[in-house]
């Protein structure tokens, strides 16, 4: 039966009062060795205790939420706060009494009606989640659904069990939990039983019929976490993974599927936050092509650090208008970010003029230059609109920065400039010359980070393989051997930040991407993510490389010096010694066959200018 909110709250109140008024009678009864001669004896002075107990009790109850409490989560924190209540209800009613009319009744009732109330309250709540529980186990019993293992019997095991026994969406049956700690085998909690280590998974899978797997070990490292993964897909057990950031915002939401950035992702960056806060934090700071992938994930980051005024400045406005409002919701949400005037401003770093305007009127002290034409197909096709955006965007920003005083300018450069054979990749090296040939500018610290390919960004293989299963596939892959550097763009991001405390004379700061990822085996693991077999549901099929394409890329050029840093994600490679007046000339060669619109001439220049 399903009862309304009045009218649960109208039962609830029902019984409390039944409660305290029954545990009263029966404690005058216990108190007397069962006399009901001796109960009667004190009927007038329990008529005067109880009205006054029963008051003090749901008036006690309501001043400590006990009557909005759920029952079905009675925990032990909900359990002493209930002793706490009733312990406070019965002194109040005692010193009330006491004043009123002292020895209607033994002091020992008080007491003894206390520990009456104390078990009658817990035992009602215990036993109506014990029977909420075997009710859901009957229902389990006679319904689809499937039998799961929990890995991890720790605190986050210990949540993700309480929130799969309530929460009947996730349609499942807890059978117990797997733990490598040797000290937790054969034990039970919460009346499951640690069965054995991880490496057992597949004898206790064909031994309970398992038939998923929620991985709940917040300490795991990506690479742990790709084993376990990896042994679910051996068997083909399918596998969750417990989201602990969402337990905070919404525990009916802390189970979701296993994502490629669980598989490739590093975890947790270890960043100086002070370094940060002192370049950053009560300073202007703007970020160029600060709607895409990077720019805003940049300025996301950022926004923790409290700086002055953040300017978000790109040619996009749909990508510029929801990073406003994604921020304005946030704001709203109370994330602190009301500190920080942020200015969105639309504008294209080819346009000197409205460069000079932007940075003369709100005077950044820091610019973060991410805005850039990326996509390696397109820009073979278009050669001429990728130096334009590229190079001469570069030193346009460049140059109204060391005009306006910027105190620090921070390129996004690429792996795919280090020995390029595509044209996008060749105006990011040649924007790297830019930024090493005015190192000695007098006015702007100048420095450049250097990474690969960043998960889920505008344009990357990810999505695109994601649509591609969306649609049946097939999943098209160039080579079965070509290989990229991936990293998750907020770890990008970060280290971004923390390379831009380095920055100083033209330096090239490098991330450390770890081993680089064959594409076969991301296509491979993506469609086995999405529920589907790799060549039998979703075909996988070779196109051949596209032009410009490499088969691998690398992070550093031969004759580049490399240093390690502070972090030991971020290395640095010395710059070189450029002449500004031969990158001058070489840019002015450039402008010259942009000019006669001659894109054959362009496409061999720009390799013979880079090297």
């Amino acid at each position: 039966m399903i009862f309304s909110k009045k009218q649960r709250v109208f039962l609830i109140l029902s019984f409390d009062v039944i409660a305290i008024m029954t545990c009263y009678l029966f404690a005058i009864w216990l108190r007397f060795d069962f006399s009901l001669i001796e109960v009667m004896t004190y009927k007038y002075g329990l008529m005067k205790v109880i009205p006054i107990a029963v008051i003090m009790h749901l008036l006690c109850y309501k001043i400590f939420n006990i009557d909005l409490s759920l029952w079905r989560y009675i925990s032990i924190e909900e359990a002493i706060r209930v002793c706490l209540t009733v312990i406070i209800a019965n002194l109040s009613v005692r010193i009330l009494i006491s004043f009123i009319e002292p020895n209607v009744i033994p002091v020992s009732i008080y007491y003894i009606a206390m520990i009456l109330i104390i078990c009658c309250m817990l035992g009602v709540r215990i036993m109506y989640r014990y029977l909420r529980l075997v009710s859901k186990t009957s229902r389990e019993t006679n319904s689809e659904t499937v039998n799961a293992i929990i890995i991890g019997a720790g605190d986050a095991g210990n949540i993700l069990v309480k929130e799969l026994l309530n929460n009947n969406a996730y349609n499942c049956k807890v059978l117990g939990y797997l733990d490598d700690s040797i000290y937790k085998k054969n034990r039970l909690i919460n009346g499951l039983k640690v069965y054995g280590s991880i490496d057992e998974l597949n004898y206790y899978r064909s031994r309970l019929k398992i038939e998923v797997a929620f991985i709940a070990i917040p300490s795991a490292t990506p690479i742990e976490i790709k084993k376990i993964v990896e042994a679910c897909k051996e068997i083909n057990l399918n596998c969750k993974i417990m989201g602990i950031a969402e337990v905070g915002n919404n525990v009916t939401n802390i189970v979701r599927e296993i994502s490629i950035e669980d598989l490739l992702g590093r975890g947790q960056i270890s960043l100086d936050s002070s370094e940060i806060a002192q370049y950053i934090g009560d300073k202007t700071i703007m970020v160029t092509g600060g709607g895409g992938s990077i720019g805003s994930e940049l300025c996301r980051q950022m926004l923790q650090f409290k700086p002055k005024r953040l300017i978000c400045f790109d040619i996009y406005e749909n990508n510029l208008y929801n990073l406003q409002q994604e921020l304005i919701i946030k704001n709203r949400a109370s994330h602190g970010y009301d500190n920080t005037e942020i200015i969105y401003l639309v504008g294209s770093v080819r346009d000197k003029v409205r460069l000079n305007d932007v940075l003369s009127k709100y005077k950044p002290d820091v610019l973060f230059h991410a805005a850039a034409h990326k996509h390696v197909p397109l820009m073979e096709d278009s050669p001429l609109e990728a130096i334009k955006n590229n190079v001469f965007g570069t030193n346009n920003t460049l140059n109204c920065c060391i005009a306006n005083g910027v105190e620090k300018f921070i390129l996004i450069s690429t792996d795919k400039a280090v020995n390029p054979t595509n044209i996008m990749g060749a105006t990011k090296r040649m924007c790297e010359l830019i930024i090493q040939s005015k190192k000695n500018n007098g006015v702007t610290k100048i420095g450049a980070v250097r990474f690969g390919n960043v998960l889920g960004s505008n344009g990357s293989v990810i999505p695109l393989f994601q649509q591609q299963i969306k649609s049946g596939g097939p999943v098209c892959v160039t080579d079965a051997d070509i290989t990229r550097y991936f990293m998750t763009i907020p770890e990008a991001s970060q280290l971004v930040l923390q390379a831009g405390a380095y920055a100083e004379n033209g330096d090239i700061y490098v991330l450390d991407m770890g081993e680089p990822v064959k594409i076969l085996k991301l296509a491979q693991d993506l469609i086995s993510l999405s529920g589907f077999i790799p060549y039998e549901e979703i075909d996988i099929e070779f196109t051949g490389l596209r032009p410009g394409e490499k088969m691998f890329e690398e992070l550093s050029l031969g004759d580049e010096v490399r240093y390690k840093t502070n972090n030991e994600l971020i290395y640095v490679n010395e710059p070189l010694d450029i002449d500004p007046l031969d990158i001058d000339s070489r840019i002015e060669v450039l402008k010259k066959i942009i000019n006669e619109n001659n894109e054959d001439e362009l496409r061999i220049q720009i390799f013979k200018i880079i090297n």
